[in-house]
């Protein structure tokens, strides 16, 4: 089984691809992906999806700066398939420790739910600013999605404070040296290190193959794909 905790739909004509329904059920069989957690801004068309294909589970977007948004949140995360909370604070234009964002922290926090960050680009996603608010809320648990993304330095930070804080995550979507997945794995743990895609923008074989060369041992290789991920989002281990 292999859980895919980093996948999107919609159209994006700015990178030239896009990944809609069935095109989401055809990648997933194609790549071996059982489970796959999804989100989009378009968080209706998210629920529709995951309510419709077998093993995909959703995060709710939460943009703070829409006053709307926490009451929504509020609603979605009522939904059996919505897991979490997904912060694009660079999209969306916040700081990750505004107070705007505490509400969902602490909603998230007292459902038991983790939240994820896009992290790796100034200047609302460096790791040290998301640091902030992990700090902040220690009984919620925050994934850094791309864990840093494409810069080795903030790579490097991902991993060192996953290292301080217990209640970090890190997830490999983009992040493009299969070498540094080991290192987390050694440094924070198979547990809090989990496989993700982000397609349509990375195909999931390719993802997939950094884990499986990054020098890990076949059961670490397992957790990264699966286990962590399973752990952390499925409730009470269910897989449907």
């Amino acid at each position: 089984m292999t859980f895919d905790s980093h996948m999107h739909v919609g159209d994006f004509p700015l990178f030239n691809v896009s990944l809609d329904r069935d095109g989401l059920g055809a990648l997933m069989q194609e790549t071996g992906i059982s489970q796959a957690l999804l989100f989009s801004p378009d968080n209706e068309l998210v629920r529709e999806i995951a309510e419709e294909l077998p093993g995909v589970w959703a995060l709710y977007w939460a943009n703070p700066n829409r006053p709307e948004s926490y009451d929504e949140a509020r609603a979605f995360l009522e939904h059996p398939r919505f897991r979490g909370i997904k912060f694009h604070p660079l999209l969306d234009s916040y700081h990750p420790n505004d107070p705007s964002v505490h509400p969902f922290m602490q909603l998230a926090g007292d459902r038991g739910l983790p939240v994820l960050f896009h992290t790796g680009h100034p200047i609302f996603t460096l790791p040290w600013s998301i640091e902030e608010v992990a700090a902040n809320f220690p009984e919620t648990k925050v994934v850094f999605g791309h864990m840093g993304h494409g810069n080795i330095v903030y790579i490097n930070a991902s991993i060192d404070i996953a290292c301080r804080r217990p209640n970090v995550y890190l997830e490999t979507s983009g992040m493009p040296m299969h070498s540094k997945i080991r290192e987390a794995v050694e440094r924070v743990g198979a547990d809090r290190v989990m496989y993700g895609s982000d397609a349509p923008f990375h195909h999931p074989a390719v993802e997939q193959l950094k884990v499986r060369l990054s020098g890990l041992g076949e059961a670490d290789v397992e957790r990264v794909l699966s286990g962590s991920a399973s752990a952390l989002y499925l409730p009470q281990g269910r897989a449907a």
